[in-house]
């Protein structure tokens, strides 16, 4: 994977791997933090959490402007992880109101604006050398399998702690018991919901709760605590990303010092400068709508795996949830490209043959251990993305190369444009699996409620993945070859700025899902992203011209 590549690309894999690991962390849990812990309405959440989200990408274009002007990325980049830092510690310390909260959020944001662009950056001017432009697109797809490595353990990882923190208070966990908790300390509780307190208080006790108002207390203590936790495991993290870096940043390489080098800044035309920066805005306006669409994962479609999925599952379906059986499949998996590849020796085949014989094996003794019934976490269902990013990327990287071969490889343009209308087919799969499910008529602690089996939301993210792989790292990587080379650091911010503004329009998905039918927040999503595949097609011609 790594074949061919400059050494500089493994330290931006593993330094990014870090710090998306920790990020993930925090993303796959943080609306259900503020749900539970502050006793936040879905929408209210949706808002503090899309600000939070657009405020990561749009401060890349400060952090752009920055590197741009000081042409130091590098130091950029390493003031950014230790902001980065600072937030997580300040989100991990319990008993904070929500002001604080948001304090070490705005912190976080600011960090990640000063380190994700300026490392893309990086990574794209290491691909500057002749010797190494060719694989620029395909620098770019593993770079990108990096952030999601670190991804892949991430939800695993947050809900583990979570748990063994709640369940060492003495308490199991159940996430309809906060929401009724806030209804109850409010007064605002009725009498049907605070039976359904009182049964859910016995269930997680294992005792006759005969103290209500104590529970409720020592419960929501315990459950935000957890949650505390799991934002210190994903500092820790940053402190190794952090250690990476510091240790083989000198294999990146340093603008400033290769100007001076060479005496001179690389300058174009003000026709093509224009030319170029035309075409890269209009890459930028399609992409909102991608991620306004796409990073619903952590909010609709979290309250979605919460509210209408079901929470319990058989043993062979409970293999993909838990990470220790995901990855001995994951691994089997990735044996089959060594034992089928063609040009591979027969020491490369005898190797996956092995790792194909152990992962088969340990499935089955996962599969044997596994009850019948099998209790889950919903944001256990953020680590399908980053798995099937991993599963995915070599066969997406390796069917380009074959169309490169035959001449008919399709231009980065024309990848986000398919990218556009895939992220569509994504989404009506959601909107079939939705169809019936009333909003209106259900009592989230009521377990008999209407719920959906899991393979709606896995199938959707399973779509939403090849369409991400068509149009993320396609895209960075088109900013990267495409920008002038004076703006490359602001026009990377301005790729982490379109897709803000797509995060700033989160909350329109948490706004609607209080308001109208299920099918209905999914279907809007689906026009909008035909929408926006029509218009990057009917632009085409210009952009292909440019790239």
């Amino acid at each position: 994977m790594f074949k061919g590549h400059p050494r500089g690309l493994y330290v931006a894999f593993f330094a990014n791997m870090g710090e998306r690991f920790g990020f993930y962390t925090m993303m796959g849990i943080l609306v259900f933090y503020l749900t539970a812990k502050f006793g936040l309405s879905e929408s209210n959440a949706g808002l503090i959490y899309s600000i939070f989200y657009g405020s990561i990408y749009g401060l890349a274009l400060v952090g752009g402007i920055l590197a741009d002007r000081t042409k130091n990325y590098k130091g950029i980049i390493y003031i950014g992880l230790f902001t980065m830092l600072a937030g997580y510690i300040l989100m991990s310390v319990p008993g904070f109101g929500l002001a604080f909260t948001v304090t070490a959020l705005m912190i976080i944001a600011f960090g990640n604006g000063l380190f994700k662009g300026n490392l893309q950056a990086v990574v794209g001017q290491l691909y500057d050398d002749p010797k190494y432009s060719h694989l620029r697109d395909s620098a770019f797809s593993v770079f990108y399998m990096g952030i999601n490595v670190g991804a892949l353990f991430a939800p695993s990882a947050a809900s583990g702690i979570i748990n063994w923190f709640i369940k060492s208070k003495g308490f199991l966990r159940d996430d309809a018991l906060p929401s009724l908790i806030h209804k109850f300390n409010s007064g605002l509780i009725s009498a049907t919901e605070n039976a359904d307190l009182q049964t859910l208080a016995d269930k997680v006790t294992g005792t006759s709760v005969t103290d209500l108002g104590t529970f409720a207390n020592d419960y929501l203590s315990a459950y935000g605590t957890g949650f505390n936790y799991a934002f210190a495991l994903a500092g820790i993290t940053m402190i190794l990303s952090l250690i990476v870096y510091t240790v083989f940043k000198k294999m990146l390489p340093d603008v400033k010092k290769t100007e001076t080098e060479k005496g001179q800044v690389v300058e174009m035309s003000k026709a093509e400068t224009k030319q170029r920066l035309t075409a890269l805005f209009l890459v930028f306006g399609v992409v909102i709508f991608f991620w306004m669409a796409f990073h619903q994962n952590g909010l609709t479609q979290s309250f979605f795996a919460r509210d209408y999925t079901v929470t319990q599952v058989g043993p062979g379906t409970y293999l993909v949830f838990n990470i220790w059986s995901l990855l001995s499949i994951v691994v089997g998996i990735l044996s089959l490209t060594y034992i089928f590849k063609k040009d591979t020796s027969g020491k490369t085949k005898l190797i996956g043959t092995i790792l194909l014989f152990l992962s088969g094996a340990a499935t089955y003794y996962f599969y044997s251990k596994n009850p019948e019934i099998n209790v889950f976490s919903p944001e256990l269902f953020q680590h399908f993305n980053p798995t099937m990013i991993v599963l995915l990327t070599p066969i997406i990287v390796g069917v380009f190369a074959y169309l490169n071969k035959k001449g008919k490889e399709p231009s980065a343009p024309r990848k986000i444009g398919i990218g556009m209308i895939i992220t569509s087919f994504g989404f009506l799969i959601l909107l079939i699996g939705s169809l019936g499910l009333d909003p209106f008529n259900v009592m989230q602690s009521d377990p008999n409620h209407m719920r959906v089996g899991t393979g709606w939301l896995i199938s959707t993210y399973f779509t939403l993945t090849v369409a991400e792989l068509f149009l993320s790292p396609m895209g960075i990587s088109f900013v990267s070859k495409v920008s002038p080379p004076k703006y490359q650091g602001l026009m990377q911010g301005g790729w982490l700025g379109a897709t803000a503004l797509g995060n700033l329009l989160l909350g329109v998905g948490s706004f609607l899902y209080e308001r109208v039918q299920i099918w209905q927040v999914w279907a809007i999503f689906i026009i909008l992203c035909f929408i926006a595949a029509g218009f990057i097609f009917s632009v085409m011609k210009k952009l292909e011209k440019v790239s």
